[in-house]
C-alpha cells in the first residue's frame, strides 16, 4: 500500500489516494473528510475527489457513509445499501459540466444495480446483515436537522438522512463510474421520542461498532467485481447520450479539464 498525491484540474482532493491491491485486484481509498476528519461536508471538493479516483483507474466506487435513520425498523447499527437520493444541498458544485460543455446524465437509478448485487452477495458471504434498498435525503449541514425537518423528510418517505452522498453520486455518474452506497446507521435522527437529540458521541460510538462489519465486506468485495465487462445498466457509458454541445462548439479548455472524467466520450468514444 502507498499514498499518492494525485493532481486534479478541479483543485486539491481531500487527501492523497491510498493505492494497493486486495486479492490481486487494484484498489484505491480516498478519505473524503481528509486526514483527521478536518473537512466539513460542504467543504469537500467532490469534483476533485472523483476526478482523482478516475485518474488512478477506479471503475467502481463504493461510498461508505454514516447516516441517521428515519424509520423505527432501521435502528442504529443497521447497514443499508441505498438505491435512491433526495437532494437538499444548496452550496455545492454538483456537475463537471459547467459552462463550455453541457451534459445531462440520467439519475433515475443513481446506483449501479450489478455493483449492489456484488456487495449484497459479499455481505452474505461475510455473515453481515445488510438491508437492500433505501432512500437517503442529503442535507447541507453541518448542523443536524430540526424535529420539524425530520418529520418532513419522513413524510417524503425518505428512510435515511446524511450529509455527504451528494453531489458525490451525481459526479460519479458523470464520470461513468459504477457507484454504490453502503450506509451505516448511527442514530435515529431527532424525530424518535427516545432520541431527542443527535450527539457526536452517540454517532461515533455506533460508527465504531459498524466499521468492523463494513471492513468485512470491503476486504472481500474486489474479488467479486466483474473484469472488463460492460455495465448492463450503462454506468460506464453514461455520457453516450448526455453531451448536448456539439464538438465544434465545445470550449477546448474545458475539454482538456475533463480528460479523465469524460475523455472517452469527448474523444469520439461516445455520441454527442
Amino acid at each position: 500500500m502507498r499514498w499518492e498525491q494525485v493532481a486534479s484540474p478541479f483543485g486539491a482532493p481531500s487527501s492523497p489516494v491510498l493505492l494497493g491491491d486486495i486479492d490481486r485486484v487494484p484498489v484505491a481509498f480516498l478519505p473524503r473528510h481528509g486526514g483527521g476528519h478536518r473537512i466539513p461536508p460542504s467543504g469537500i471538493n467532490y469534483r476533485a475527489n472523483i476526478d482523482a479516483l478516475k485518474r488512478v483507474g477506479v471503475t467502481h466506487l463504493l461510498s461508505v457513509n454514516a447516516v441517521g435513520s428515519l424509520r423505527e425498523d432501521l435502528p442504529p447499527g443497521t447497514l443499508v445499501l441505498v438505491d435512491q437520493f433526495v437532494d437538499r444541498t444548496t452550496q455545492r458544485t454538483n456537475t463537471f459540466f459547467d459552462a463550455g460543455i453541457v451534459a445531462h446524465v440520467s439519475m433515475a437509478h443513481p446506483v449501479c444495480l450489478r455493483f449492489g448485487d456484488a456487495i449484497a452477495e459479499t455481505a452474505a458471504e461475510a455473515g453481515v446483515s445488510v438491508v437492500r434498498g433505501g432512500c437517503v435525503v442529503v442535507i447541507e449541514g453541518p448542523q443536524f436537522s430540526t424535529v420539524a425537518e425530520s418529520h418532513l423528510y419522513q413524510s417524503w418517505h425518505c428512510d435515511l438522512i446524511g450529509m455527504t452522498a451528494l453531489p458525490e453520486a451525481r459526479l460519479a455518474r458523470e464520470a461513468e463510474l459504477c457507484y454504490a452506497m453502503l450506509a451505516l446507521v448511527t442514530d435515529y435522527d431527532c424525530w424518535h421520542p427516545g432520541h431527542a437529540a443527535v450527539t457526536v458521541d452517540t454517532v461515533m460510538a455506533t460508527m465504531a461498532q459498524n466499521v468492523g462489519q463494513a471492513r468485512a465486506i470491503v476486504v472481500r468485495l474486489p474479488a467479486r467485481l466483474p473484469r472488463r465487462t460492460r455495465c448492463p445498466q450503462g454506468c460506464d457509458r453514461a455520457l453516450d447520450a448526455a453531451i448536448v454541445t456539439p464538438p465544434d462548439a465545445r470550449d477546448q479548455e474545458i475539454v482538456a479539464q475533463l480528460d479523465a472524467v469524460a475523455g472517452r466520450a469527448l474523444s469520439g468514444g461516445g455520441k454527442s
